[in-house]
């Protein structure tokens, strides 16, 4: 039973809440007055009866030790993921709660805490998102009863527009950046893989007589070394390999072996996103307008430019491409690893509305010739006369 016991030391009095742990543990807790302790030990009872009760030693570690075991125990995290885990929490979470006990974080402090982050905000909702599952994790452990990150107010995402290459466009820019990445460019805006992805590929995933690139990881620079895992939705999928570029890929990849990587620098190791840019993409981009010219000029005085086109794009262009030639939404969700068509509409529905006319007009085709049969006299236009 839950008892509360006066004691007096020295002159001074104090109250002692005992009560006992779901596992039948006796805890002692100390209070100056009287009806504290007996607050006290009426809500430990409540939260017995709720179900919702925690052992407030278990809940003492703070929050910076807890994330780091959190982090310590995620075995399915790609290098990628974990380092930039690994980042929040120094970075972001263990400035303001890394000495917090976890039962000191309230709802409220995190609220306050999230709407003051400095930072993007897609940025500010992944830093908020790490938090949350470390606090989740306290709570499948027992250490809190509920996650006091959950129901957060976050900061609203503006998507930006997003920029696609016509074919035109996709054949000007490899030129504009030259013989050496030309290949590049054609290759990512037609297979919409991504950098990372394209980097790690290797000679024997592709299958020239199917047609098929076998997309099986990735490769990411991680403190500074180019480290290879699983592609971001940790699948291997399948890229339609346009014909076009077989003889061009045959011709990148003659004289290597099968484990060799099919896109290497200049000196044969992992190609860099960073190293195209400077080297090539930058100053095509500019030339082709594919760039916003700032008021600003750099320390030798050569203007700066915003919104310079970036590689990430022709995965975009990639996918309008598909979709203008015809491909559904299934399709382009498997071309690009998407985890699930929903996410691919959610990027690029607004694509599939351009196609309405193909399809009524395809779909008048289909009537036309499926009535041909029943009245074989008639030509196109009477037909749809007299089927009207």
């Amino acid at each position: 039973m839950a008892s509360v016991e006066r004691r007096e030391r020295n002159g001074k009095k104090r109250w002692y809440a005992r009560y006992r742990t779901m596992d039948g543990k006796q805890r002692t807790k100390t209070f100056d007055l009287k009806r504290d302790a007996e607050a006290f030990l009426v809500e430990v009872e409540a939260s017995k009866q709720r179900g919702a009760f925690v052992d407030p030693r278990r809940s003492a570690l703070t929050v910076g030790g807890w994330a780091d075991g959190w982090l310590t125990a995620q075995a399915d995290l790609s290098p990628t993921t974990r380092e930039r885990y690994r980042v929040a929490i120094e970075a972001h979470i263990k400035p303001r709660w890394g000495e917090v006990k976890l039962s000191d974080v309230s709802h409220a402090e995190v609220q306050t805490w999230v709407t003051g982050l400095k930072m993007a905000p897609a940025s500010a909702r992944k830093t908020h998102r790490v938090l949350s599952m470390v606090l989740a994790y306290a709570v499948k452990d027992g250490r809190l009863a509920v996650n006091p990150a959950v129901g957060i107010s976050l900061p609203r995402v503006v998507e930006s527009e997003k920029r696609f290459l016509s074919h035109e466009e996709v054949h000007k820019l490899a030129e504009a950046v030259g013989e050496d990445y030309a290949l590049v460019v054609r290759f990512l805006a037609y297979t919409g893989l991504r950098w990372g992805e394209m980097a790690a590929l290797k000679v024997s995933r592709l299958d020239f007589p199917r047609r098929r690139i076998v997309v099986a990881e990735s490769v990411t620079p991680v403190r500074g070394k180019m480290t290879f895992g699983p592609t971001k939705g940790h699948e291997r999928r399948e890229v339609p390999m346009p014909r076009f570029l077989i003889a061009e890929l045959k011709r990148q990849v003659a004289g290597r072996d099968e484990a060799d990587l099919v896109f290497t620098g200049s000196r044969g190791a992992v190609m860099r996103s960073q190293t195209f840019q400077r080297a090539a993409l930058k100053d095509a981009a500019i030339e082709m307008r594919l760039a916003t010219m700032t008021d600003r000029v750099d320390k030798k005085g050569n203007p700066i430019y915003a919104d310079v086109f970036h590689p990430h794009e022709l995965r975009h262009t990639a996918a309008s491409l598909a979709i203008a030639s015809g491909a559904d939404v299934k399709v382009v969700q498997q071309m690009l690893g998407h985890k699930s068509a929903t996410m691919t509409l959610d990027l690029y529905g607004h694509l599939f509305g351009d196609r309405l006319d193909v399809v009524a007009e395809a779909m008048e085709a289909a009537r036309v010739s499926a009535l041909a049969d029943v009245y074989p006299l008639c030509t196109g236009p009477e037909l749809r006369a007299v089927s009207a």
